[in-house]
């Protein structure tokens, strides 16, 4: 997202191009040839300023976002798990949850976003959905998780971005909930908002996510398809010493258990040792978790680190960073389902998504933030109400739904990096994309994908 301030060029009169065959090159560089009598001075200035600005905005662009849809796991015949997808293969697939992403992308260091989970497009303070938050390992910044597994609900949409911009995310959806039609005596809210850190990509000290992109955010926020990889709270994300980001999948458990539908999507900022459908696609890309301190590493693989330390001032120098081997970092789980459940089963639930997590070779690592915020859209928790009665899966119940989460949260981390593309940010760093070629010759080699 790149703001112009158009106010100060609102009376400047702007030229029009007739029509012609010129290329449109010529045709700018005529746009560009005004008579001096024509235009004051300041005004020519101006109007350069505006079109350098133009130009600039569109090469950043470039960099960041017009690159090649890339595919996902699913496109190159990864199928993770047994059982079936939704129709989108989506957290959306869950009726009523939505989806929102606002990405903010400005000049050579920004490189951030935010992105909103609505579980229904109502009023959440005033009809609460059940809810609970299990953390994997609690190095981050989750702001409203007490309250959540104290009471068992959520009463916002739920908000991803970067670690420094929680609070400004908090207050912008603070803004938002008091301004909807019912909530005028609200005295308080709870807001959830969880983060990663994108400090490699990103000026993160400069906080630049607020009002505005949170609105946007939320605004935008709609069923059916999600947008996936370098988008929303996901733009400058790192995963696997890879380009990380937005990823969703879902999961449909049999009609004779119910047909209920497991919904899950990940913002992916963490490391360890890539394993796709269970092959070692990081250990074959020369590319892992303690690589550097294993003395068995095979010879090519010393012979690939050696090349590697020998270009480092070079490639440092053009802005293209080596960060195999980095493990710590962050991943955000955000798990819906249409199964009826309370908060107890949920927070079940929820620690069931660290499996699929565990599963692409993250150990958790000291320093990475993982956690996993769970709700149901089946059943609303009206404000007020002292005597609620809702029908919810008893125990026994529970294990199609575990299954379903576990090979949700998998594919989702996968599709996050399929689909994220080569991101160039803060300082030069430059952190590619998954190389899709090489990895499915992995993955075919292993028998990990059709």
């Amino acid at each position: 997202m790149i703001r112009f301030d158009a106010a100060a060029i609102d009376s400047v009169p702007i030229p029009l191009v007739k029509s012609s065959t010129a290329s449109p090159g010529e045709n700018e560089m005529k746009a560009m040839k005004i008579e001096r009598r024509q235009w004051p001075r300041p005004s020519r200035l101006l109007l350069l300023l505006c079109y350098c600005l133009l130009l600039f905005a569109f090469k950043t662009m470039s960099q960041t976002t017009n690159q090649t849809p890339r595919p996902r796991a699913r496109d190159l015949g990864v199928v993770v798990g047994i059982l079936p997808t939704g129709k989108n293969n989506a957290i959306t697939d869950v009726g009523g949850v939505r989806v929102g992403h606002c990405a903010l992308i400005r000049g050579d260091n920004v490189r951030t976003g935010v992105t909103a989970i609505l579980p229904h497009s109502g009023n959440l303070f005033q009809e609460k959905v059940p809810a609970a938050i299990f953390v994997g390992n609690g190095f981050g910044k989750l702001m409203g998780s007490t309250q959540v597994n104290e009471l068992g609900e959520i009463e916002t949409p739920i908000l991803l971005t970067n670690t420094l911009n929680v609070p400004r995310a908090a207050d912008a959806l603070i803004e938002w909930m008091l301004q909807l039609p019912g909530n005028e005596e609200v005295r308080s809210i709870n807001p959830i908002v969880a983060e990663t850190n994108d400090g490699y990509l990103n000026d993160i000290r400069g906080r630049h996510v607020g009002r505005d992109e949170v609105f946007a955010a939320i605004r935008s926020a709609k069923e059916g398809t999600v947008e996936e990889g370098s988008v929303g709270a996901g733009t400058g994300t790192v995963a696997f010493g890879w380009k990380g980001g937005i990823g969703t999948s879902s999961r449909v458990t049999p009609q004779s258990l119910g047909a209920y539908t497991v919904g899950v999507l990940v913002q992916s900022n963490y490391g360890g040792v890539l394993t796709i459908n269970g092959a070692p696609v990081g250990r074959e890309l020369g590319r892992y978790y303690l690589k550097e301190k294993i003395s068995n590493a095979s010879d090519s693989e010393r012979r690939y680190r050696t090349v590697l330390t020998a270009r480092a001032s070079l490639a440092t120098a053009r802005g293209i960073d080596q960060i195999g081997d980095a493990a710590d970092g962050s991943i955000i789980m955000v798990v819906a389902t249409d199964a009826p459940l309370d908060a107890r089963n949920l927070k079940r639930l929820a620690s069931r998504a660290m499996l699929g997590l565990a599963r692409t070779g993250s150990p958790s690592t000291n320093g990475s933030g993982d956690y996993v915020i769970a709700f149901s859209a089946a059943n609303r928790i009206r404000a007020g109400d002292n005597l609620r009665s809702a029908q919810t899966l008893g125990n026994d119940a529970m294990s199609p739904l575990f299954q379903a989460v576990v090979e949700a949260t998998e594919e989702a981390i996968y599709n996050s990096l399929f689909k994220a593309t080569t991101v160039t940010g803060r300082d030069g760093h430059r952190v590619e994309a998954l190389p899709i070629e090489k990895t499915l010759e992995i993955l075919k080699r292993y028998g990990a994908a059709k």
